[in-house]
């Protein structure tokens, strides 16, 4: 009975699918004259469309764009470690007493170089070595003992020589021709990682970020978002061609490590300091004779100016020495300059690269408008000292102090100590001698002369090569 069942059920599908099949075959052949009518068959367009093909014009392809393996192969063997020593002291505990600690302690930073000539000039930056007893450059695994050929705290440059030839100074680019948004590589030696080559573009340039601590400091830095780190400083800012476009410098952070941007110093900057210290020995500054501050609509409003402008161009002129190049041509507060020899200035930081090029005695045409009209003069640069004449280091000697003496900003710094009175009293390197006696001293004759006629109680005042505080008092016999 069940299998008569099976038999019929699926004989009835068989009828049942038989028909589904016949019903879908004659309900396709009555639409099928319907749907011929919307095919086209033969049709050729007026116009052939025809894709528009861009030829290749020889340009890298997007993989080479990002290929840095060239520059990077190019410009590390010119980037050195460099290694700062210093002597520290600290006060003695009754635990040093017991343990014997306390007393001088070494310290050793690092921080990286270029090698600016194949005759073993290298360049880096003033913070890296200024408090440095010895400076030692470490270069394809050997040791070299560094002699500090000159500094310029004004734009955190150094200049160290190390006694070998034939080495692979690095190729000079130009930070004037450095566009926003193009690649750039930093070479250097971070948390005293050697060789360490990162990858970022530039972000902005002639950035001031106020962190030169000098009475003339000059700041207009390519800011990039390469990542640098401490290590970084003094190493190498590259193009894409493996050439020297600026001396990587600082970073901009809350946490002391890369978060984001860091800054250079520009190239042609460096060039123009580095050629100076190794001639002179020290930096050839051409001083304007007062200050320049940024024009916008807040110091227009306190300088009386016009505030409803269309567009803000040039730099305001704040402070006017009475004496110096400004006032001598002619200009005033409230003035607003807006060329340098034809060149446009618009930024605190551009009137300041495009004196750092210059030299005293150079004269300069000044484009400025007073009242709306426009006009010009032409100043020459001074220097410090407020005359034209190029500066040159002057270093001092004497026996009897065992040591190496020459003026600065601040005082007297004193370096190469010896055997003699200095090496006696404990007096750190490079200590810069402000006052003696509570007297104020500025030449080194000054205090060849003290030390070598005085006798009785001295008092000294003056700070280390950190900028450390350090008074000393002592009996001289």
């Amino acid at each position: 009975m069940n299998t008569l069942k099976i038999i019929v059920v699926g004989f009835l599908s068989g009828l049942a699918g038989a028909y589904s099949f016949y019903s879908y075959r004659q309900e396709k052949a009555a639409r099928q004259p319907t749907e011929n009518q919307f095919q086209v068959t033969d049709y050729t367009p007026a116009d052939v469309y025809r894709p528009t093909i861009i030829k290749s014009s020889g340009a890298a392809t997007l993989a080479e764009s990002v290929d840095f393996s060239e520059a990077a192969v190019k410009v590390t063997p010119s980037v050195v470690y460099i290694k700062s020593i210093s002597q520290s002291s600290q006060a003695y505990s009754p635990w040093d007493i017991l343990f014997g600690g306390g007393g001088p302690q070494t310290q050793v930073s690092g921080g990286s170089g270029v090698i600016f000539s194949s005759d073993g000039y290298i360049v880096t930056n003033n913070h890296v070595i200024e408090s440095a007893e010895r400076i030692q450059v470490l270069y394809n695994k050997k040791s070299y003992e560094a002699e500090l050929v000159g500094t310029d705290p004004s734009t955190d440059l150094a200049v160290l020589k190390i006694k070998e030839n034939n080495l692979p100074g690095i190729t000079l680019g130009s930070s004037r021709n450095l566009q926003v948004g193009e690649w750039v590589v930093a070479v250097g030696n971070p948390f005293t990682l050697s060789s360490t080559v990162t990858v970022g573009i530039v972000s902005a340039k002639g950035r001031k970020i106020n962190i030169v601590d000098d009475r003339f400091p000059i700041e207009s830095f390519i800011q990039t978002d390469a990542a640098i780190n401490p290590g970084n400083s003094g190493g190498a800012l590259v193009n894409k061609k493996g050439e020297l476009v600026g001396i990587n410098t600082a970073i901009l952070s809350r946490t002391g490590s890369y978060t984001g941007y860091a800054f250079a110093v520009p190239v042609d900057i460096v060039a123009k300091v580095v050629e100076d210290l190794i001639k002179y020995g020290t930096p050839q500054k051409a001083i304007f004779g007062g200050n320049v501050i940024e024009y916008d609509y807040l110091n227009a409003k306190k300088y009386g100016l016009d505030e409803d402008v269309k567009e803000f161009k040039g730099v305001l002129v704040g402070k006017v020495d009475r004496t110096g190049a400004a006032a001598t041509a002619g200009l005033q507060e409230g003035d607003i300059i807006t060329k340098i020899n034809g060149i446009e200035i618009n930024s605190e930081s551009a009137f300041e690269e495009e004196l750092s090029f210059r030299y005293p005695g150079d004269k300069i045409t000044i484009t400025y408008l007073r009242n709306n009209k426009p006009n010009s003069a032409s100043l020459t640069l001074l220097n410090k000292k407020g005359d034209t004449s190029l500066v040159r280091r002057k270093i001092y000697s004497d026996e009897r102090l065992g040591a190496n003496l020459e003026a600065v900003d601040y005082g007297v710094k004193v370096s190469k100590i010896q055997d003699g009175i200095f090496k006696r009293i404990g007096l750190p390197e490079n200590y810069t001698i402000i006052q003696i006696n509570r007297k104020q001293v500025k030449e080194p004759q000054d205090v060849i002369d003290f030390f070598n006629t005085y006798k009785g109680r001295v008092y000294l005042y003056g700070i280390n090569g950190a900028k450390q505080q350090i008074p000393l008092s002592f009996y001289l016999q």
